[in-house]
């Protein structure tokens, strides 16, 4: 889980990958076959240090760490972009930092609302998500070679993305071992790579009126999802209720060690900070909905069948 309110800005660093500190793997993998669902679920929280002028802007909702009632905004204070999902086959998902090539499985952007004066007022994945109590349904590609693989969901804000390097990118990585039969493997981008400052979806002015909007990154892949910005939920992100479904658990992977014996080195703006050790708690189970990994997070990793800005991102899998 991204460990700061900060967002990713700057496309051309390493960051962009997995977050700030998302070079971090956890002791945990979550299983999933080729062709079933997971569910991606993000929510933006409440940060305290801001101050009351930028709550009204940013955060209207004022949502708290934990928060995941649908009468808050998932993602509030009008930060309006498209949604999207990654994956990226790697030998070991524990150890993984996100340099390999990624793929794209989801994605929902934006559509034209009619009468709407300014692309504010049009269809856009971040308002599916609000409309959808935050949760997204992603199905993973039924084709794909089994293995592991680091699935990135991300968010792009646009709010302030009017000028260069004003887009916001939240993200976060998940890790999972893939079953299936599929042989496939797709086309890939790299991160960063795949994205530029100059990009049309990624300097663009959302208050003005939009004709067109082009969705960054690669095409979806063939075996994966696009939602039309605007439709209705459906499936788990429609009906499923945090905390009801049954458990599974996750399967355990070694991580490298450092010097001082606590994981991998961290890297990046929050090297100093000393975020949580990487790992998790043995003998314990998350309920469906419940967060059961992401890169930096170290509580218990035993995933609930069902499986995900700052953010809180949650990953519900087997539906």
């Amino acid at each position: 889980m991204p460990q700061s309110n900060t967002p990713v800005t700057n496309v051309a660093g390493t960051d962009v990958r997995c977050n700030v500190g998302g070079s971090r793997g956890v002791a945990k993998k979550c299983p999933v076959k080729a062709g079933s669902t997971v569910t991606v679920e993000m929510h933006q929280v409440h940060h305290p240090s801001l101050t009351i002028i930028q709550e009204a802007r940013i955060n209207t909702t004022k949502q708290q760490p934990g928060d995941r009632s649908c009468g808050s905004e998932a993602i509030g204070g009008a930060h309006y972009g498209p949604v999207m999902v990654y994956m990226s086959k790697v030998a070991d998902a524990a150890t993984a930092d996100g340099s390999s090539g990624w793929f794209k499985i989801f994605e929902d952007g934006w559509n034209k609302k009619s009468g709407g004066g300014s692309g504010d007022d049009d269809y856009w994945g971040v308002k599916d998500l609000n409309a959808c109590c935050g949760k997204m349904d992603v199905k993973i590609p039924s084709d794909i070679a089994p293995g592991d693989y680091l699935l990135r969901a991300e968010v792009i804000a646009l709010h302030t993305a009017g000028s260069s390097g004003g887009a916001q990118l939240y993200m976060s990585c998940y890790q999972l071992t893939v079953s299936g039969d599929g042989t496939a493997t797709p086309a890939t981008v790299k991160f960063p790579g795949a994205y530029k400052a100059s990009d049309p979806g990624i300097l663009v002015n959302i208050h003005a009126a939009l004709s067109t909007y082009v969705v960054p990154g690669p095409a979806v892949y063939a075996g994966g999802t696009t939602k039309s910005a605007g439709s209705a939920c459906s499936g788990c992100a429609g009906s499923c209720k945090a905390g009801s479904g049954a458990t599974g658990t996750a399967i355990a992977a070694a991580l490298p060690t450092s010097a001082a014996g606590g994981g991998a080195a961290a890297t990046g703006p929050d090297a100093a900070g000393g975020g949580a050790a990487a790992g998790g708690e043995a003998g314990c189970a998350v309920q469906a909905f419940g967060q059961c990994g992401g890169n930096g997070y170290t509580g218990c990793t035993s995933c609930g069948v069902s499986g995900s800005i700052p953010l809180e991102l949650i990953l519900l899998l087997g539906v």
